[in-house]
């Protein structure tokens, strides 16, 4: 059996992330493990600027003036990502199982990745306009911590982000 592959997402993985995994495997028996943070820990003026830069005017003004995200509410939303990327990933590789991190992400793929000794980490995100500009997205963060490349790709794309 080939090294796990350990896959870090914030958004619910789909058919076009499946087939993106699947050319990453290319038919070999990788044990897949995907990990969701329960908490995906944004900063609010980063959420403000992207959303402008996005021209989502309202969506920027109404993320400012929101409460915080109630934990009970992120955990069942990170528990049907993780549903539903189990699904999405069913039959794949040697396997597929999943958690859900709590904490920082880029710190659990980190410890996800050392403690199975995995060779490859992936990161699928959807694309933050100043986070990936800046380097600072988790695929970035977690390759500095790890010291080994780590895949960026975009959520539901063949979109491979710059890390």
């Amino acid at each position: 059996m080939s090294d796990p592959i350990v896959i870090l997402t914030e958004e619910p993985l789909g058919p076009d992330d499946r087939v993106n995994i699947s050319k990453l495997l290319d038919g070999g028996d990788a044990p897949l493990v995907v990990l969701v943070p329960s908490n995906t820990e944004r900063h609010l003026l980063v959420d403000f600027l992207e959303n402008l830069s996005l021209l989502d005017i309202a969506k920027a003004f109404r993320d400012l003036t929101a409460q915080s995200p109630d934990p009970a509410v992120e955990r069942a939303e990170a528990s049907e990502t993780l549903a539903a990327s189990l699904a999405a990933l069913a039959g794949l590789g040697g396997g597929v199982t999943g958690e859900i991190v709590d904490g920082g992400a880029v710190a659990g793929l980190v410890s996800k990745v050392r403690s199975l000794d995995a060779a490859q980490a992936v990161v699928v995100t959807r694309p933050h306009a100043i986070a990936d500009t800046f380097h600072t997205d988790w695929a970035n963060k977690a390759q500095d911590q790890l010291g080994l490349p780590v895949l960026h790709l975009y959520a539901g794309s063949g979109f491979i982000g710059d890390s």
